[in-house]
Parts: structure tokens; sequence; C-alpha cells
């Protein structure tokens, strides 16, 4: 057995203590004994260091980048600015409204009955008292024939009584006196009875007009809501007929604006459908707000006739307010709180506030009326920019 040998095993070692072995092996001993405990240690050390230090770097990149950053303190914003100064402006009130007549009539039969005629149409055109429907008026026609029989017979014996009247003083002191004032009272009772019968005539005929449904103005059926055979009453309506001869647009503003609008302000209206813009006015201002809605109606008149159907959509354009010199900014730098309107100025390289008054208006820039002069560098935007802050100008 060679010496290594028995060096890897424990009995060979002990079983024979030969001085070759004895000799042989002492140098050998001390790598044999001390095996993995003492190879083991030092390995572990400069793993422990590698990540020491990784960590520490780390941590360095991490202090490093927040002391670059600072994300404690407030960042410098870019701004849009805007130097202000005075220029021409117009106030704009834009509106939709719809085409409509000056005056129109609903027509409703006055006796109730059924129709047994319909001799217009949708969109003809009709003068004053041209006939537009007749309803059934048999029976009426019956009380006019017996009243006008009535009113035959009435004269008949209005004739006979003033013959017997003539008569009767012909004879003069011959007839006793009671006679002559009998004859007197027959005369004046037939004539009575006249009168009578005439004034039911009358309204016999005038019930039977009724009956014939005319135009009571000249224009053009718009609408027919009846048709031959229906039956009607005074509730129903029969047609609508409007005066086209002038043409209006008919809308309502908001109560905020109610005091802004005034006759004879200047209007452009477009027709849906059309690019032309015609010149108009305000025609009309109610003077009550709807209490439903909130809106005022107006009423806008185009400074030339104009022709499209009834109901047709308008949009117009109201001028309330032209200036030939005024401050504006865009609507995004006004700041509204509870002190006021205010906006931000650019100054050193700060946003400093500035209170203001403005006028406001449904537009995308606002007239400031006071608070601002020429020269002066707003902040076009002033969305999430507090007082004081720092800011730097975009270019």
């Amino acid at each position: 057995m060679s010496a290594a040998g028995k060096a890897l095993d424990p009995q060979a070692v002990t079983e024979t203590p030969t001085p070759e072995v004895k000799s042989a092996e002492p140098d050998k001993l001390p790598v044999v004994v001390p095996r993995p405990a003492r190879t083991s240690a030092p390995a572990s050390e400069p793993t422990h260091s590698r990540w020491k230090w990784a960590v520490g770097g780390l941590l360095a990149l991490v202090l490093a980048a927040l002391m670059y950053l600072q994300p404690w303190a407030t960042p410098i914003a870019a701004v849009m600015v805007e130097t202000v100064a005075p220029g021409p402006v117009t106030r704009v009130l834009a509106v939709n409204g719809r085409i409509a007549e000056i005056r129109s009539v609903d027509v409703q039969p006055l006796v109730s009955g059924t129709l047994v005629e319909v001799p217009v149409a949708e969109g003809d055109r009709v003068i004053p008292g041209q006939r537009l429907m007749q309803l059934d008026s048999a029976a009426q026609q019956a009380f006019v024939r017996q009243a006008m029989a009535g009113l035959d017979a009435a004269l008949v014996a209005q004739e006979d009584a003033r013959a017997t009247l003539a008569r009767t003083r012909a004879l003069g002191d011959t007839e006793a006196r009671v006679v002559l004032e009998s004859a007197v009272r027959a005369e004046q009772s037939a004539a009575q009875e006249v009168a009578r019968m005439q004034a039911l005539l009358e309204q016999a005929e005038i019930q039977l007009a009724k009956f014939t449904i005319r135009a009571p103005i000249a224009g053009t059926v718009l609408v027919l809501h009846a048709d031959p055979g229906q039956s009607v009453d005074p509730a129903t309506a029969l047609l609508t007929i409007a005066d086209l001869g002038q043409l209006v647009v008919e809308t309502d503003v908001d109560e905020s604006y109610a005091t802004q609008i005034r006759t004879g302000q200047p209007a452009a209206l477009q027709l849906s459908g059309e690019d032309v813009v015609h010149t108009g006015h305000v025609s009309f201002v109610s003077q009550r707000v709807d209490t439903d809605t909130g809106g005022l109606a107006i009423k806008l008149t185009s400074d030339e006739a104009l022709t499209a159907p009834i109901g047709l959509t308008v949009t117009a354009n109201i001028t309330v307010d032209d200036r030939a010199a005024a401050i504006t900014v865009p609507r995004a730098a006004i700041i509204t709180d509870t002190t006021g309107d205010a906006v931000l100025l650019v100054k050193d390289g700060r946003a400093l506030r500035r209170a203001v008054k403005v006028i406001d208006w449904p537009a995308a820039r606002l007239i400031v009326a006071d608070g601002l002069v020429a020269g002066d560098v707003v902040i076009a935007d002033a969305t999430g920019l507090a007082d004081g802050q720092a800011v730097k100008v975009s270019p």
C-alpha cells in the first residue's frame, strides 16, 4: 500500500506505527486535518463584501438622483404668455332660432257638425272671406225656412191690421172710440210680430253662415287638421293660416344676458343649408322671462325679405357690444375664487397675482374692464399655478 493510501485510511494509521510512516507523514498532517471548516470561512468573506459594496453604491446613486431632482422643491413651470394691448373688440351672442310668421291664425268652427267639403289644400294662398270648409247645414237651413215662413205670416197679419185701422179711421165719428183704439193696438201688435220674426230670421241666417268656414285673413294654408266626413266642434282646430309676406326668426336668450339685449341691435342670420349670411336686427324683446326655462323670448328681422319654410333652423349672431379699443385675455387666464377675478403676470421669473374686473360672456376671450394696462405680460393659462410660483416662459 502506498503512503497516500495510508493517509486516507484511519485504521491503517493506528495499527501500523512504523517509523517510515511517522517520518513520511508529519508535513502532510496539517493539510489533511483542517479540511472544509477552514476552507469555507475564507470563501464567505469576499461574498459579503461584494454585497455591501453593491448596496452602498445603489444608495449613493439614489441619493445623488434625489439631490439632482429635488422632488420636494416646487418645480419651475413652463408657461405661455401674452403681452396685452388694446384693440377693437366685438361681443357677439350666438343663438339658434327658427323661421316664424309674423301673424297666423288657427281656424276653428263656431258650431258643431260634420265636414262635407274641404276645397283648399296645404300651401294654398287664400284671401279674407274665401270659403275654406263647409259643414252639413241641412237642419239649420230648415230653421231659416221656418223663420222666413213666420215672417211672411207676420207681414200678412200686419197688412190686415193696417187695412182695418185705415177703414176705421175713414168711418170717422160713426165708429165707436173703442173700436178705433182696438184697431190701433192690433196694428201695433202686428208690427211688433213682424219685427220679432225678422229677428228670428236674421238669427237663423247668422247661425247658418257659421256652417261655412271662411278665411279670416289673407295668407297661406300651413296645416290642415280635418278631412271631409269628420265630426267637429268649436274646440277642434281645422287649419292654420299664416301671413308669409314677412318672416322673422324666433329664439330666446338666457336670462343672464337679458339686460344686454335691446331692439335695434344688429344681427347676422344664416339659414340652415345656405352659405349666405343675411343682415338683420333685433325687432322684439319680451318683457317677461320664462320662469320654467329661464329664457327671454326675442325676434330677429332680416333687412331683406326671406323666403323659407316655417320652422327652418337659423343661426344668428347678435352684436351686443362693439368697442374700438379694449383689453382682452383668454378665458383660461382668469382665476376666480372667493376674492374675485384675477390673472397671473410674469415678473422676475415668478407668477404674480393681479386682481381684475372682467365682463363675463360666452366667448373664448373676455374683456378686462379694469386691472390691466398695455404691456402687462399675462400667463395665457393659469390652471394649476399659484401666486409666487417660479415660472419660465415657453418659447
